[in-house]
């Protein structure tokens, strides 16, 4: 596997680089399509065609090292150990180094914030995504990637925020008020007027003790179908490529990015332009974490 921007930056050792890229091509519990498998080979490959100005930032130039992809053979449970190892081996070879974890399912999150917990304690999750991945088992396992988020909630104790959804069963919408998860569904912001009223609005979108210390998980189905068709579950209703990228920068306002991840792109074979959006998407979250955190 190459790396991430090899194309535009120098192979520099771990220890120099704030961003460690970091594929895990696990696909287990997909319940739709299938081939996130493939996702984080064919993102690594599509950054290579990406320029590095954002029109903003170049977060390139803080150093992207690119680690081998994590093993992900074994049970559910040992995978996310694998991923555990990997981020808490990414964390300890530099000081404030971001983890950017490129899927696969969307159940590779638990084992990052296990590592992240470790270092940090308290960190707060942001998540984009369609659905609100709630359930406590679903098709038989709790490390579905249905149940990704009920795991940070329920078995980490992380506070989390929802941006996007628009898929819930009726036991996760049940879940969200007995927890009182806050959240800005996807219908809920094309109500109140979309990227219109998010430019007008000046109040944090986040509650006022989410924890400083947050990380980012991007399941690309957290976009609209119609620019994201190249993902297990899509949906229609999503967000668009500014709003996404607005409310990334909204939600991270006052709060210090300590990792992300960006999850489910299951490539489409002879169709290039979902692959490089999910690589585009990698890079700019990668610039919203400079600015956030004001490097």
């Amino acid at each position: 596997m190459s790396r991430f921007l090899a194309s535009e930056f120098p192979d520099l050792p771990p220890e120099a680089c704030l961003f460690h890229i970091i594929p895990v091509p696990h696909e287990a519990t997909v319940s739709y399509g299938g081939g996130t498998s493939q996702g984080p080979a064919a993102i690594i490959e599509a950054s290579n065609q990406l320029e590095v100005w954002t029109g903003e930032e170049n977060p390139g130039v803080r150093g992207i090292y690119t680690w081998p992809a994590v093993s992900c053979q074994g049970s559910a449970a040992d995978v996310m150990d694998n991923i555990t190892a990997a981020t808490a081996n990414a964390l300890a070879l530099r000081a404030n180094a971001i983890p950017v974890l490129l899927g696969g399912e969307h159940s590779i999150t638990f084992g990052a914030l296990r590592a992240l917990c470790e270092l940090y304690g308290e960190i707060g999750v942001i998540q984009f995504d369609a659905h609100a991945d709630l359930r406590d088992t679903y098709c038989g396992s709790k490390y579905s990637h249905a149940c990704v988020m009920r795991r940070a909630v329920a078995d980490l104790g992380l506070p989390l925020f929802q941006v996007g959804v628009r898929s819930l069963s009726p036991k996760e919408v049940a879940y969200r008020k007995e927890k009182a998860i806050p959240h800005l569904d996807a219908r809920e912001f094309f109500r109140r007027g979309g990227l219109a009223w998010l430019r007008e609005e000046t109040a944090p979108l986040l509650p006022e003790d989410f924890p400083e210390h947050v990380f980012l998980t991007f399941d690309v189905d957290a976009l609209d179908s119609s620019i994201m068709p190249a993902t297990g579950t899509p949906e229609p209703g999503g967000l668009f490529w500014w709003e996404s990228l607005a409310l990334v920068r909204r939600c991270l306002w006052g709060r210090k990015c300590i990792g992300l991840d960006v999850n489910e792109t299951a490539p489409i074979e002879g169709f290039s332009a979902p692959t490089f959006t999910a690589a585009r998407l990698t890079y700019e979250l990668m610039a919203e974490v400079c600015i956030a955190n004001g490097l």
